[in-house]
């Protein structure tokens, strides 16, 4: 495939993205979730960027450019977490983002992406959407303090901003991670 282009001007969270990856491609969906289940990814909470890691250097049969892939992915999540924080890397404390399911999607997006092997990814410009969000945190403005970090080192919003959460961080850093140009 030589470009997958994602058209992100409504949503842009992590089922949508999923769903953008397996668009038109027959059985790739199921097979991808069903791979992502036997990795084994535990559906506890990772509370830090080293028990994320080492959750992925623990997967089973995952090929370690997905494994690289999330690698960079909770890299620039932790960032953006630590960056908002006024701490460290190292001493970030994940919320939300550390929940295994957050885990398996990241998983099976990077598993989806890996098995089609685009020679790049285009994507329209991101709806992050507007209002307010109840986060670990308490009630936040959208987009999240996080996402707003991640985006803000070159992920362009779409606009009008439509209504609700449409971009969280783990989606924003998938897209930041994987896009070679936004058009």
């Amino acid at each position: 495939m030589p470009t997958m282009h994602w058209d992100l001007t409504q949503w842009a969270t992590r089922a949508y993205l999923f769903d953008e990856v397996c668009a038109g491609e027959d059985g790739l969906a199921e097979s991808i979730r069903a791979q992502a289940a036997e990795a084994g990814v535990p559906q506890e909470h990772h509370h830090h960027l080293s028990d994320i890691l080492n959750t992925i250097d623990n997967l089973q049969g995952v090929p370690e450019q997905v494994q690289d892939d999330m690698r960079a992915i909770y890299q620039v999540l932790a960032e953006a977490e630590a960056q908002v924080h006024g701490s460290e890397v190292d001493h970030m404390h994940f919320h939300e983002v550390g929940e295994g399911s957050h885990i398996q999607s990241v998983l099976e997006i990077c598993l989806a992406i890996r098995s089609l092997q685009p020679q790049r990814i285009t994507s329209t410009h991101v709806q992050v959407g507007s209002g307010q969000v109840q986060c670990a945190h308490g009630l936040m403005d959208i987009p999240a303090p996080a996402t707003a970090a991640i985006l803000a080192r070159g992920v362009p919003i779409f606009e009008p901003r439509l209504e609700g959460e449409r971009c969280t961080p783990t989606s924003a850093a998938v897209i930041f991670h994987f896009v070679d140009e936004f058009i």
